[in-house]
């Protein structure tokens, strides 16, 4: 196994997240993806650091808060708590917790702050340029995209102010060089490339850090008009919960630092692999080993948002289906480098598939086997065949995998690895046909081998998954009662105690029924409208989309249409199908309005749609167009025209 890696440090991190609202289920994919790295890496004898937070300062905090009627201070505490609670339900391991509202990182901010500007890499000017309040972000008039926010697509607002600037530029062709000699640094690669060629070769603009047009913000304690900026910040809280400081750092901070891997998802690359870099170049420290830009976890195809109706949250998913089987969906259905998906309809499949029926049922009839053939005494493997050479090659085989899988982040490709090794016992029983062997006395002791082999190679699932799914682990082993098995043992196959006594058997895993499960859901998210109040709205109700010219909006060919039909689009809860009158021959279109209004209600209505829209497959049928409706908070109204107006008149 690992020799070299008893009591060898290794510190991971998640990013820290920001306190605006209650995390969804996408978002909860960093922190269980990380904690199975730190999981996996305690297991093979690493002395592990795990950190996570929370991110609490900025402009965004103090319209949130004001919105609530309530101090920042205070929104950020009930939000903070429901991160950390989540992370909790969640089983992650993790060692520290930071906050930025701490009062010991808010101290060495300052003193991080103060020493940049005494030695040049800060200085005072002002900027002028364009702000979205969302991202807390600055733009140029070319970096925008399609006139608004490049990374969260909204409206941006023209602003100018006094500021403080890190000097980025002074640093550009350090930390160019920096990446190329270390090709691991970005990972993967394509997050690399996107770096050296879309922002840092074209040349840095020296970066804004500290701002005047609001207070909710570490103070800059030599300027008190400016507050520190969110880069600074934010991203100081690798090294704050370390012990890191100007004047002299603790072992802890030698210990640990530098980071062995920063999870983060892919919309902040840029910060954790420019920004940071150069912060700590300037402060002459080392920089992070590795940055792993993780890709989204989406609905669907769908962004999630309490208006769509499609938000899920860790905490009640878990209520549902269970802990690890939250944690083995999210780390099996998220790709290396493409984005995820989750739906309902995929979690009951891969619970029961996978679950339920490949892992549970392979524990729970290997134990009754032996307890029905045995009397629940686990038998000497003294009567070997070939085919058990095989299942135990395929055991080591699975050690490497999953080894070589989680060093290079190919995390699902790990948990499918270990599933596949119980596919591969449940195909060994049906080559050896226990079943049959224990109709000859003769054959007892091949009987006996059979069942030796398959309880050893559940012991060996039960280590290899721990880090993926700690409880049922645990689980496994007790009921195979080998308590704590060590990634040790599995370094030879046959350390499974011969003569062990076997309980009966538990399931595992109860199969779902997705009709009950559905009205569970669907309870579950009436009661979360009712008592939440949607952050997005006040989002929304702020902003107003860029102006665009009388030929942007002519793109947009839009029609009257009469409905001829409605129906639900058969495997979604969602989708409604139209057919439509359009005037021009007719046509279908897909629109997701379905816990809006039933199918009776819309047909003979005059509605306007997108005649000109690219087509689309949703859930196996073609959508012509887009019908278009209103949509407020939590309500959406289909727009209607007056029934005398012809089919197939555009709008003008």
């Amino acid at each position: 196994m690992c020799k070299d890696c008893k009591g060898k440090p290794y510190y991971i991190s998640t990013a820290i997240a920001y306190t605006s609202r209650k995390p969804h289920i996408g978002n909860s994919y960093e922190i269980v993806l990380t904690d199975a790295i730190a999981r996996y890496k305690r297991m093979l004898g690493y002395d592990v650091y795990f950190q996570t937070g929370t991110d609490e300062h900025g402009q965004k905090i103090e319209m949130y808060a004001q919105s609530e009627g309530c101090t920042p201070k205070e929104y950020v505490d009930r939000v903070a708590g429901e991160i950390r609670d989540i992370c909790d339900v969640l089983n992650t391991s993790y060692d520290y917790f930071i906050r930025t509202t701490d009062a010991d990182h808010e101290r060495v901010v300052q003193k991080i702050f103060k020493k940049l500007y005494e030695q040049g890499d800060i200085y005072k000017g002002s900027y002028e340029g364009l702000y979205c309040t969302p991202c807390e972000s600055f733009w140029t008039e070319s970096q925008l995209v399609d006139g608004k926010c490049p990374d969260c697509g909204r409206e941006v607002k023209a602003a100018k102010e006094e500021a403080y600037f890190l000097k980025l530029s002074k640093y550009q062709k350090q930390l160019e060089e920096y990446i190329e000699s270390h090709p691991d640094f970005i990972y993967p690669e394509s997050r690399k490339k996107e770096m050296l060629n879309n922002f840092i070769k074209p040349g840095l603009q020296d970066l804004c850090v500290s701002r005047t047009s609001f207070k909710w913000g570490v103070p800059v304690d030599f300027d008190d008009k400016h507050v520190v900026y969110v880069w600074i910040d934010a991203l100081s809280n690798y090294i704050t919960s370390l012990g890191y400081d100007p004047d002299g750092s603790g072992e802890k901070y030698k210990k640990f630092w530098p980071a062995d891997v920063h999870i983060i998802g892919k919309d902040i690359v840029r910060f954790h692999t420019i920004y940071w870099p150069i912060m700590l170049m300037a402060l002459g420290e080392p920089l992070p080993k590795q940055v792993y830009g993780h890709p989204w976890l989406l609905f669907g195809e769908d962004k999630m948002s309490k208006s769509r109706g499609n938000v899920i949250y860790a905490d009640e998913l878990v209520k549902l289906i269970g802990v690890d089987a939250v944690r083995y969906y999210l780390l099996s259905e998220m790709p290396f480098a493409s984005d995820g998906s989750i739906t309902y309809e995929t979690i009951i499949e891969r619970f029961n598939s996978d679950l339920a029926n490949t892992l549970g049922n392979l524990v729970n009839r290997t134990i009754a086997m032996n307890n029905k053939y045995f009397g629940g005494v686990v038998q000497e493997p003294c009567a070997k065949e070939e085919l058990d050479s095989e299942l135990e090659q395929f055991c080591y085989d699975t050690i490497k995998k999953v080894d070589d899988c989680i060093n290079s982040f190919h995390i699902s490709d790990a948990v499918e690895a270990v599933m596949n090794l119980a596919k591969r016992c449940n195909k060994y029983i049906d080559e050896t046909t226990p079943w049959v062997l224990a109709k000859d006395e003769s054959l007892k002791p091949r009987l006996g081998t059979v069942l030796y082999n398959l309880l050893e190679a559940i012991r060996y699932i039960a280590v290899l998954i721990a880090p993926f799914m700690p409880d049922t682990a645990k689980n496994i082993l007790s009921q195979i009662n080998c308590g704590e098995a060590s990634y040790d043992s599995l370094e030879k196959f046959g350390a499974y105690a011969a003569g062990t006594k076997l309980e009966n058997p538990t399931p595992l895993f109860v199969r779902i029924d997705p009709d009950k499960l559905y009205k569970e859901i669907e309870d579950m998210q009436k009661k979360s409208a009712e008592a939440e109040k949607s952050i997005e709205e006040v989002e929304e109700l702020e902003s107003i989309a860029p102006e665009i010219s009388i030929d942007d909006f002519s793109k947009s060919d839009i029609r009257v249409g009469k409905v001829l039909a409605c129906e639900k689009v058969k495997k979604s809860k969602k989708l409604l199908k139209f057919s439509i009158d359009d005037g021009m021959g007719g046509r279908t279109i897909v629109s997701g309005i379905a816990q809006y209004y039933s199918p009776e209600e819309l047909v003979g209505k005059k509605v306007l749609f997108v005649a000109n829209l690219k087509p689309v497959k949703l859930c196996g049928v073609e959508s012509q167009g887009m019908i278009l409706s209103a949509e407020k908070g939590d309500s959406l109204t289909l727009i209607t025209v007056d029934d005398k107006i012809e089919n197939g008149s555009k709008i003008v």
